[in-house]
């Protein structure tokens, strides 16, 4: 979500991606990726107004998300652990399971250009890549 109210280089690719969504069903964010969005762009009444403008709605995250977020993030750590990190891979934290635990159980599917790692972790969850 940060790609599309950003102006990056995939803001053009997420627009089109949550256009396609909200063609088809209805298009929303956590707690968490408003705080992401607020994070790594400021003006948070103007988020809030571009989110409601574009027909993103709000969905707060349940118990159960948040259980399996902490269970998929524990796996996660001692999979790590297993591994030693021969390679360096990206640090996951807590956020990227509660987005990836709320879309497996309280959406229809996820809009993310970090296809691999949602695979990884969230057997069965519908992703949608942005093309562009």
């Amino acid at each position: 979500m940060v790609e599309l109210l950003g102006d990056g280089p995939k803001a053009d690719a997420a627009g089109a991606a949550v256009r396609q969504g909200l063609g088809h069903d209805a298009v929303v964010v956590c707690e968490v990726v408003v705080s992401e969005l607020v994070a790594g762009l400021g003006r948070s009444a103007e988020i809030i107004e571009t989110l409601e403008e574009l027909g993103v709605a709000y969905s707060a995250l349940e118990y159960r998300s948040a259980l399996r977020a902490g269970e998929m993030q524990r796996r996660y750590n001692e999979r790590r652990r297993l591994q030693r990190l021969v390679q360096p891979a990206p640090w996951r934290t807590v956020p990227d399971f509660l987005i990836g635990s709320h879309a497996l159980l309280q959406c229809q599917g996820l809009i993310t250009f970090d296809v691999g790692f949602y695979r990884d972790y969230f057997k069965g969850l519908k992703i949608v890549v942005p093309k562009g």
